[in-house]
């Protein structure tokens, strides 16, 4: 069998309802499926690669793939529970959006004083959630140094939170609100 279509559909119709079921014991329906299409996704891409038999490699594809969503899951369930922890009742009932606009203003003008590279290497890992192994291949660097570089971006936004902004209004002590949240972000981020 040397046409790829053809030979791909053979595997498919072996191979589905053992990836499918393996699937299925580990996640929810719709994530089961997800999974086992973008298995075989994987395999249509690797058709000329695949060893024999084929189907423990499928079924570690799959398995890989599940951790993925799981890992995913687990990250957006984390922060979830952390702006849960960081807001309180209060905030939901009386929240002012005046205050939050002065709050992105100052965090704003602090970011704008950080060196692009300090601003990449807090978003890397703040924003865009990822390790630190991962944002050091972004920016090109060893995961020691993207480190290094993250510690010193925090400290020089903290630090830039902490000088008062030009007609800021302050909040407890009379600290602008955006240092009170912004030194919060820099030290848990």
């Amino acid at each position: 069998m040397d046409d790829p279509e053809e030979r791909f559909t053979a595997l498919y119709d072996r191979h589905y309802r053992a990836v499918l079921g393996y699937a299925l014991l580990r996640a929810e329906h719709g994530v089961a499926e997800d999974v086992c299409s973008e298995t075989f996704l994987v395999a249509w891409r690797r058709l000329g690669e695949l060893p024999e038999p084929v189907l423990p490699w499928l079924l570690g594809v799959a398995r890989n793939l599940l951790a993925k969503q799981r890992d995913s899951r687990g990250r957006r369930q984390a922060l979830v529970d952390r702006i849960a922890a960081l807001s309180t009742e209060r905030d939901a009932v009386a929240w002012d959006v005046a205050d939050h606009v002065v709050d992105r203003t100052t965090a704003l003008a602090a970011l704008a004083t950080l060196p692009e590279q300090d601003v990449e290497a807090m978003a890397l890992t703040s924003w865009h959630g990822l390790p630190p192994e991962q944002a050091a291949t972004v920016m090109g660097c060893s995961t020691r140094t993207y480190n290094v570089r993250l510690h010193r971006a925090r400290k020089r936004l903290s630090r830039a939170l902490r000088a008062e902004p030009a007609g800021g209004q302050a909040g407890s002590a009379g600290r602008p609100r955006a240092v009170e949240h912004g030194q919060r972000f820099a030290e848990e981020a």
